[in-house]
């Protein structure tokens, strides 16, 4: 680290994301923001002279990845535009923390996990729910059985955003649409709750999946289940619809709910068949960003390649599944 205990942090793409990884880094003693790029650089001296300072905004992405006092990167660029951004970051030795989804598909992620390795440089997905302290307590309870065996999962993530065919949720040249942007929630909670369950998340039986296409051919709503022996998991997400946007997991002798937005958690429900309602907070320490951000911080002080919590081997699940998902509804990039 560039001095004892002093992690300096590079962003790409200082959108609205950015913010709030910003937010929490500030708010971590040992984390600062060290340098800020961006296609216009007045969005990236904006972020600079909020989150450290106007000096902090780079000219050039080659500027910023030269600099020794960035020992990491976090990217939060639209989706078509991260793989580029990875495989900069890569090369230059600098560890990369990349918004979801990493890329938009399987066949663009390999060659990254691939270099990762050759280089010996950490490569993480920025799924925060993974690190919140409500899936925290949500995986104890499924190891223990809270709920008996697991027969069923629903969840539904939709909010409504007026359709501009340029803009980063329904533009196919930067990979827009429902399922990359919060479908992906959907199955990264799926396998969550799988692998805690039943100890490994197994491969789908089959899959189903529909659609409703904006004009621009990319999906404006998707809904799907996947069936697994035993139970199936069932969700929807939208960009024109309203929703509590909770997850509901059905168990033999139970259920647990978190009943409103379950990507971002900080209320569990979990109710044993003839027992009243246990209801428990589990609140962020800062925004809910400090766990990814502590984690991506760990493992490259440890020198590791990938995060145990969430491997290279978990982004390629989530990727395979929503390749076969789009596949379904007849979703495809220009760049592909």
């Amino acid at each position: 680290m560039s001095e004892a205990g002093d992690f300096g942090w590079a962003v790409i793409g200082p959108g609205r994301i950015a913010q709030r990884f910003a937010e929490a880094v500030q708010a971590l003693p040992e984390a600062r923001i060290a340098r800020v790029h961006a296609r216009d650089p007045a969005k990236a001296l904006a972020f600079a002279t909020r989150w450290a300072r106007p000096e902090a905004a780079c000219r050039s992405l080659e500027e910023l990845l030269a600099d020794p006092a960035v020992d990491a990167v976090y990217i939060a660029t639209p989706h078509a535009q991260h793989g580029e951004a990875v495989r900069a970051c890569l090369l230059a030795g600098k560890p990369v923390l990349c918004e979801k989804p990493l890329v938009p598909s399987l066949a663009q992620a390999e060659p990254l996990f691939a270099l990762a390795r050759e280089r010996g440089v950490f490569l993480m997905e920025a799924l925060w729910t993974r690190f919140l302290p409500a899936y925290e307590l949500l995986g104890r309870w499924l190891r223990e059985g809270a709920i008996g065996e697991l027969r069923g999962i629903q969840s539904s993530f939709c909010f409504p955003a007026p359709y501009d065919p340029a803009s980063r949720l329904f533009a196919p040249e930067l990979a827009g649409g429902a399922l990359l942007d919060i479908g992906i929630y959907n199955l990264a909670a799926t396998r969550f709750i799988l692998e805690q369950a039943l100890g490994a998340c197994p491969e789908p039986e089959r899959i189903t999946a529909q659609a409703d296409l904006a004009p621009t051919g990319v999906d404006r709503q998707l809904s799907a289940s996947l069936y697994f022996e035993g139970l199936a998991s069932q969700f929807v997400c939208s960009f024109d619809a309203v929703s509590v946007n909770g997850l509901q997991i059905l168990g033999t002798r139970g259920r647990i709910s978190l009943p409103q937005s379950f990507s971002q958690a900080t209320v569990l429900e979990l109710q044993r068949t003839g027992e009243p309602v246990q209801r428990v907070e589990a609140p962020f320490r800062i925004n809910g960003f400090e766990g990814e951000i502590e984690e991506s911080m760990a493992c490259v002080r440890a020198g590791l390649v990938e995060s145990p919590r969430m491997p290279h081997a978990e982004s390629r699940a989530l990727l395979n599944w929503m390749d076969r998902l789009r596949a379904q509804v007849g979703v495809r990039y220009p760049f592909e």
